[in-house]
C-alpha cells in the first residue's frame, strides 16, 4: 500500500469516517470523467441539426464529420490521460490482471482470431474509416466499468481506446493495456 494512501485511510478512520476503498474511488473518478465527456458531447450534438433517418451513407458520414469537427475544436487542448489518468490506467491494468485461467486464455484467443488493428493513436483523432473496429472480448468487458452508449472500448494493438461512437473520435487511450 502506498504511504499516502495508508495515511489517508488511518486519518479517515480516526476522524470517524469509514475508510474509502481506493479501487472504488478510482473507478468513481473514471465514471465521473466519462460522464462529463458525454454531457459535453450531448451539448455539442444538440447544437447540430438532427440527423433524420436516412439510407444515404454520405449524410450519416457528413453528420459524423461535423460532430467530430466541433468536438475536436472544443477539446483542442485535450490530451492523453485526461480520462485515463495514470491512476485509472493502472487500475484498469489491475482489473485485467485479475482474470485468470480460462478467462485469460479466451481473451487472448479472441484477440488473436480477430483482425489485428495497428494504428498511430492520438486524442481527438478520427478512428480511420478503413481500419476495422476490433470488438472487445466479452470476458474482458465484464472486468471493465460499463460505459454509456455514446462511448465504447476498443483494442488497437496493445492499447485500450475510449471511442466516441457517433463522432468516431478517439477520446482517450491507455498504451500497453494488454500484456
Amino acid at each position: 500500500m502506498k504511504p499516502i494512501l495508508f495515511v489517508f485511510l488511518v486519518l479517515s478512520a480516526s476522524l470517524g469516517q469509514p475508510p474509502v476503498n481506493p479501487h472504488s474511488a478510482i473507478l468513481q473518478d473514471f465514471d465521473q470523467r466519462v460522464t462529463e465527456y458525454v454531457k459535453f458531447r450531448r451539448t455539442i450534438e444538440g447544437k447540430l441539426p438532427k440527423l433524420k433517418s436516412t439510407p444515404a451513407q454520405s449524410k450519416i458520414v457528413g453528420h459524423e464529420h461535423d460532430l467530430g469537427g466541433i468536438i475536436r475544436a472544443e477539446r483542442r487542448s485535450a490530451k492523453q490521460g485526461d480520462i485515463f489518468t495514470p491512476e485509472i490506467a493502472a487500475e484498469f491494468r489491475r482489473l485485467v490482471g485479475l482474470m485468470q485461467g480460462r478467462d485469460t486464455a479466451r481473451v487472448k484467443e479472441s484477440i488473436r482470431s480477430a483482425e489485428p488493428v495497428s494504428l498511430r493513436l492520438g486524442v481527438n483523432d478520427a478512428y480511420p474509416d478503413k481500419a476495422p473496429l476490433q470488438s472487445m472480448p466479452p470476458t474482458l468487458l465484464q472486468n471493465l466499468p460499463k460505459l454509456p452508449p455514446e462511448v465504447e472500448y476498443r483494442l488497437v494493438g496493445r492499447a485500450l481506446v475510449l471511442r466516441d461512437v457517433k463522432a468516431n473520435l478517439v477520446v482517450d487511450f491507455v498504451n500497453d493495456f494488454m500484456p
